[in-house]
């Protein structure tokens, strides 16, 4: 059975720490693959400063090469809100033999009693969890539902933020080593997030 790790986000846009927060958490659970999820209306972030369209296509080119990274953009084929339990189910109806994994961020780990429909979600899937060294989480306070359905993977701190960029594109500043090159150049050729 194929082993796939599902990674959600707005992407806006995708930078290294995407990319790296990816392979670590395919290299900790020896993952066939991980798919980015962009998402369309993210539940607990703003809207996306830039179209699905351009967040799609920035995905691609920063993964272009990688065999084991691929961009599934089924949230974005969704209208509304995309919840993960609604694009776990579609997946697994869509592909029953594979194994799929949701790759959470440390700072997202404590929210996970939180999500929608978690309990029947955590039946489907187990969780990777992203943790940095500078920031151990404390998993005792989680439900052991959901505790035992937690693998962990070493991130290495990383202070890149899609946030920053935007703000730094937007005031004329350099980007360059934060996201990847093609990206850089999309947002380049495209005016992104200019002010």
């Amino acid at each position: 059975m194929r082993k796939i790790g599902l990674l959600g986000g707005t992407f806006d846009p995708v930078h290294n720490g995407h990319l790296m927060a990816a392979e670590a958490a395919r290299e900790a659970a020896k993952l066939d693959e991980v798919w980015l999820i962009p998402t369309l209306v993210p539940p607990h972030k703003p809207q996306p400063g830039t179209d699905a369209e351009s967040r799609r296509r920035m995905l691609e080119e920063a993964i272009a090469g990688n065999g084991t990274l691929r961009v599934e953009d089924i949230e974005l084929k969704k209208e509304g809100t995309s919840y993960t339990i609604e694009t776990v189910s579609a997946l697994q109806e869509r592909d029953p033999g594979i194994l799929f994994y949701w790759i959470v961020g440390s700072d997202m780990i404590q929210d996970l009693p939180h999500w929608r429909r978690i309990d029947e979600l955590a039946e489907r899937i187990s969780f990777i969890g992203l943790e940095r060294p500078d920031r151990p989480s404390d998993d005792s306070s989680l439900p052991t539902f959901i505790r035992r359905k937690l693998l962990r993977a070493g991130m290495p701190p990383m202070g890149i933020s899609s946030t920053d960029i935007r703000r730094k594109l937007k005031e004329g500043r350099s980007v360059r080593y934060m996201l990847p090159e093609p990206v850089r150049e999309y947002i380049q050729r495209n005016g992104l997030y200019e002010s």
